[in-house]
């Protein structure tokens, strides 16, 4: 009898521990989709390496999932020789990495360029900087209740990134094929209100960047960055308009590296970049990529 009571006295215990360490979405809900993100990413910190780490130090980066996650999953082999155990987190937005970053959670992020980094920390007041350019992702035009640029109906709807640095991008290229027209001298800050001429009338609607691949079915064109055409499979073949090689663009939006401000020639650091700007990678974006992705070294 007595070892009965001991086996339903563990049993009752396990099962209270289970249900007060088990958190369910509904109860963490409130919390909003940061919230979820850092969830998310706890879980993903969680999963065991794939290889034996103990001797080597950890190496979190955050990174969107196509390509830059898939680049980073490339040159694990080559920071392990370098005495680092890499650790891709995978993000789906444009804001956790960052602030993950800023609060330690991770040690470098790649998936950003340059323009909007400085814009996130003069809004978040996040003290982050780039460590070196990576590749670059050619904005590019894609159809979608229309599929010729040469004639756009009146009034079409186009989908442009609802961020600040993107629109602007979105918006030069619209400017580079004739669709709209800006003020003189505007640059990679332009906004809509720097449209001058719109001779067609077009619909400039503001999208969350991740977000316009799917809405193409419900607008005439959508203009798309590079890492969500490649999650969302559209092919570099099927746009209507890319970015030109020497545009300014080209040579503003390369993805970089970042870092918080001092660790920018840290030892981690350091092999990072010796490891992503080695000819082997360089060889795999051209490859594997085919004019989507291009290597900015």
């Amino acid at each position: 009898m007595k070892k009965k009571s001991i086996f339903w006295a563990a049993l009752i215990g396990t099962a209270v521990l289970t249900a007060c360490g088990g958190k369910t979405p509904a109860a963490e809900g409130t919390k909003g989709t940061e919230a979820a993100a850092k969830e998310s990413t706890a879980q993903a910190a969680a999963k065991a390496p794939e290889k034996e780490t103990k001797n080597l130090e950890p190496l979190k980066v955050g990174a969107s999932p196509s390509p830059h996650a898939e680049i980073l999953n490339a040159v694990k082999d080559a920071l392990a020789e370098r005495g680092y155990a890499l650790q891709v987190m995978e993000y789906t937005d444009y804001v956790q990495p960052n602030l993950a970053l800023d609060s330690g959670e991770i040690d470098a992020n790649y998936y950003q360029h340059v323009p909007y980094l400085l814009n996130f920390c003069k809004e978040r007041g996040t003290k982050l900087v780039s460590a070196g350019a990576i590749h670059y992702e050619p904005f590019a035009i894609y159809g979608g209740k229309s599929k010729d640029l040469s004639a756009v109906p009146d009034g079409a709807k186009i989908a442009v990134p609802n961020d600040v640095t993107n629109e602007a991008r979105a918006l030069l290229l619209l400017a580079d094929q004739g669709l709209i027209k800006l003020k003189d001298n505007t640059d990679v800050n332009a906004t809509k209100q720097d449209i001058t001429e719109n001779p067609k009338h077009l619909e400039i609607i503001e999208v969350e960047a991740a977000q316009i691949p799917r809405s193409l079915k419900d607008v005439d064109f959508g203009v798309v960055n590079g890492n969500f055409a490649l999650s969302a499979g559209l092919q570099i073949s099927d746009a209507l308009a890319l970015e030109k090689a020497d545009s300014v663009a080209a040579k503003t939006y390369s993805n970089v590296i970042a870092v918080r401000e001092g660790e920018e020639q840290s030892e981690k650091t350091k092999a990072l970049m010796e490891v992503l700007t080695s000819d082997s990678v360089k060889e795999l974006i051209e490859k594997k990529y085919k004019g989507s992705v291009l290597p900015s070294f």
